[in-house]
């Protein structure tokens, strides 16, 4: 399967030419208090707490820039994926929904998450995905950039979102800023797993990639915004509280044996395709 691959020296040239952008950047109106009304669950961060986007994000790439050439490029690669494992579990990689939400990086963290028996953890997860999601909304709504799939007219690992992904904005990719969060957030509660969630946390947002529903520029912002959102978090006393126990609560998860919510061995090889950003 081929993978997708980029000269450091333009990553680098990427990140600097992001960062400088962003100092310039407007500062925008504060983001509103987060909550998940449907499930009864809010975020840690309200008001200034939660990272804004729109502050902290350079304009997407200018259409014919060398950026947008990129973005295109890996764009093209990724679709040649359709079809493949590394596409379903795109469409697997998709699903924030709770339950299935909180077992994305079970295979990575070596046990499952479930509200029964580290209900911390359940929720702390839940709760920082909508921090992490809200900390993306304000530059998606100010910028509006258009889908891979709005412009290549490709399909996506995902037709049944294709209605509301067309009237939510690319950039910065809030899946990634999620899975870059939980790849974070886990790997301090689990440090002996750590190489394995944040390599996990890293193709997740590759999988909006193969997805083709986001461009690389989006990926690399959404992972940006997912850390400036852990950064915050880390100043929430009720947040570093339920880490604490999380991680209590993970201890006594391992001395269960618990069956694990999918297939391990088959996310591992259809991962072992996944998008690689250097040479």
């Amino acid at each position: 399967m081929s993978r997708i691959r980029f000269p450091l020296r333009l990553t680098a040239a990427l990140a600097l030419a992001a960062a400088l952008a962003a100092c310039s950047s407007t500062p925008s109106s504060s983001p509103a208090p987060t909550a998940d009304a449907k499930h009864g669950v809010s975020g840690y961060l309200h008001g200034d707490a939660i990272p804004d986007s729109l502050a902290l994000s350079p304009a997407p790439p200018a259409a014919g820039s060398a950026w947008a050439q990129l973005d295109e490029a890996v764009a093209r690669e990724a679709i040649s994926m359709r079809g493949s494992a590394r596409f379903q579990q795109a469409h697997t990689d998709a699903d924030l929904k709770f339950p299935a939400g909180a077992d994305q990086f079970s295979c990575a963290l070596g046990v499952p998450v479930t509200a029964k028996h580290a209900p911390t953890l359940y929720r702390l997860l839940e709760r920082s995905r909508i921090d992490a999601s809200a900390a993306t909304k304000a530059a998606k709504t100010h910028y509006q950039r258009p889908r891979p799939f709005m412009v290549n007219n490709a399909p996506t690992c995902t037709p049944e979102d294709e209605e509301g992904l067309r009237k939510s904005g690319s950039y910065p990719s809030g899946h990634t800023a999620i899975g870059w969060a939980w790849a974070l957030i886990l790997a301090e509660i689990a440090p002996d797993h750590a190489t394995a969630l944040l390599e996990r946390g890293r193709n997740y947002g590759h999988s909006r990639l193969v997805c083709n529903v986001h461009w690389y520029s989006d990926v690399q912002q959404g992972r940006f915004m997912g850390a400036a959102t852990v950064a915050r978090l880390h100043d929430n006393p009720e947040f570093v509280a339920d880490l604490a126990k999380a991680r209590r609560e993970l201890e006594q998860s391992r001395t269960l044996d618990l069956p694990m919510p999918r297939d391990c061995a088959a996310e591992t090889a259809a991962l072992t395709s996944n998008i690689s950003e250097a040479r």
